[in-house]
Order: structure tokens, then sequence, then C-alpha cells
């Protein structure tokens, strides 16, 4: 009877180690058939723009610090160029220079310049008087045969250099009369506006030493300090739009058929409390070779290649601030 009951004792643990690991079986069944869930991290970003200058120049203040909010318009900093004050000067000083040209060409020639160009046109022409009749008294005296030849050349020869005198006399006395050609008010006029030109020019860079903001934001970064020299076009302060947010992920191209482009998907927000947030969207780029994912190649495997995907949030969400991470939950194939 003992021997019997011991049996069945045997019998039962028995069966209760099979049903044991059959239930083990089956649980390790479900675990390994049940879909993998991945989570894929990404941060939160704020278009951004830098403001730097047109000119070099020491940087005398500050008007804003880092963390600050902006207005398009509002001063941001103040350089100081006297390169630049130095060329203002000499832009305005030629313009006033060919201003003046322009003005004696339009007016025309003063009284005094008028008087002065009659004066020597009579002067030559009382010279003209005296060769004329000085030519005729050796003309006579050379017929006759009282003076030689020679002196009768020299007296033609004086009388044409007079006559070309008192006609170079009355051309500069017309001159004078008429006033400025107008090939001569032309090119005044042109110098003018090229000398306009050239204080605008440097103007607009004197204006380039009082940097604002172009666009509503945030500071979320400034570079040199006060007294600080700073170069042509080197970046001075950085603005973020915190009205212009956008998350940025890098997806292996395995999933992006369950993200696409122009596709709506959630994501979480840890720091904001794991709040969920609806994205769609907008790029996709190949972040290159140096980011796939290496494969081994024994049963049909490919290297993966990682993109760059970016999305915006559908509503704007509130404490969002760039640099957060955004996490995307994949379930099987899902977007969880």
């Amino acid at each position: 009877m003992a021997k019997i009951t011991k049996e069945r004792k045997s019998l039962a643990v028995g069966l209760l180690i099979f049903v044991a690991v059959v239930i083990a079986a089956a649980v390790m069944g479900l675990i390994m058939l049940s879909p993998v869930t991945e989570y894929v991290e990404g941060q939160a970003e704020a278009d951004e723009y830098r403001v730097s200058s047109k000119v070099p120049g020491r940087v005398v203040r500050f008007y804003v610090r880092e963390g600050d909010t902006v207005r398009r318009g509002d001063t941001l900093v103040v350089l100081d160029a006297p390169d630049v004050l130095a060329k203002l000067e000499q832009a305005r000083a030629a313009k006033d220079a060919a201003q003046a040209k322009q003005d004696e060409a339009m007016a025309g020639t003063r009284h005094e310049q008028v008087q002065a160009a009659y004066d020597m046109w009579q002067k030559a022409k009382a010279g003209l008087d005296i060769a004329v009749k000085s030519h005729r008294r050796v003309k006579e005296l050379f017929e006759q045969g009282v003076l030689p030849e020679q002196k009768f050349d020299e007296a033609a020869a004086q009388l044409a250099a007079a006559q070309a005198t008192e006609k170079a006399a009355h051309s500069q006395y017309q001159m004078a009369v008429n006033g400025a050609r107008r090939e001569d008010k032309a090119a005044a006029a042109a110098m003018v506006s090229r000398a306009r030109g050239a204080v605008d020019e440097v103007e607009s860079y004197v204006r380039e030493t009082v940097l604002t903001a172009q666009a509503d934001g945030e500071v979320s970064e400034i570079f040199p300090k006060a007294g600080e020299l700073v170069g042509t076009g080197a970046p001075i302060i950085n603005v973020a739009m915190m009205d212009k947010m956008w998350v940025t992920f890098n997806i292996r191209e395995d999933m992006l058929g369950h993200i696409g482009m122009n596709r709506k998907f959630k994501a979480r927000i840890p720091a904001l409390g794991g709040r969920e947030v609806e994205l769609v969207t907008y790029y996709m780029k190949d972040l290159g070779s140096y980011a796939a994912w290496k494969a081994t190649k024994t049963n049909g495997q490919y290297d993966s290649k990682t993109f760059e995907v970016r999305a915006r949030p559908l509503e704007k969400v509130a404490d969002l601030r760039p640099g957060m991470s955004v996490i995307l939950k994949k379930k099987g194939k899902e977007i969880v």
C-alpha cells in the first residue's frame, strides 16, 4: 500500500513539472512573438538668426543680456568704428566740393572774370592795330627799297601773331560771357551725384554700428564682451525665434515608412511631465555613410542608413524650450 502511495506522489510531481514547463514555454513564446518597443530620442530646436556688422569695430555697449526677450527694431549693441566716421567726413567734403563746382557751372562766369577777359581782348585788339600800322609802313618802305626783305618778313610775322592773339582773347571773352558749356554742366552734375552716392554708402556703414533685432525672439547667446574688437561679419549675438520651434530626430531608414513626409505622429516631452504633442514631418535627409547601421550581411541583411527627420508641432507648445528631449515610441509597426 505504501509503495502505491509513493508512486502516485512521484507521478503527481512529474505532472506538475511538465505543466510548469509547458506554461513557461507558452509564456516565452508570447514574449518572443509580442512586438518589440523601440524609443527614438529627438531634440527641440528653434529657428535662429545671427546679428553681425558689415564694418569692424569695438563693442561699446550691449543693451541686452542672454535670455532677454527682444522685439523687432530693438537696439541690441552699439559699436565704435572711428575709421568709418573718418571716411564719412571725407565723403561729405568731396560732396561739398562737387556741389560748389556745379553751382559755379550753373551760375555762369562771375562779373570780374568777364571784365578781365574783356580787358585782355581789348589789349590784344590794340596790339593788333599797332601791328597792322607797323606792317603797312614797313611794306611801303620795302617797296621803295629803303628796308631789306628781312624787315618786311619780321613785320608780317608780328602781324600774324597779333591777329592770333586777338582771336584767342576774343574767344576767351565769349566763353566768359556765355558761361560753362552744356557738357561742363552735365559733368558737374554727374560729379555731385557720384559724391552723394559715396556719402549714402558710408552712412549705411555708420548705421551698421547700431545693430537692432530683425525679428522677435530671445537672446540665446552673446559672443564677444564689451570692449572687444569684432571683425566684419563676425557673429555678435544669436537670437532664437521662439515662435518657430521644431523637433529633429535621427531615425533608421527601416522606420521611415511609419513616419513619412507630411505625416502626423505623436511624441512625448519628458521635461514637461511627459506631455504628449502632435507633430507633422516637413524635412528628411540622409546623414551620409558615416551614420549607417552596419550589417554582417550573412542572412540577406543590408546596411541601414540614418535620416535626419524634422517635424513641427501642430499647435504651439507652452514652455517648450530648445534642447528639450522629445521621445518617439515605436511598438511593432506602429508609432505610439
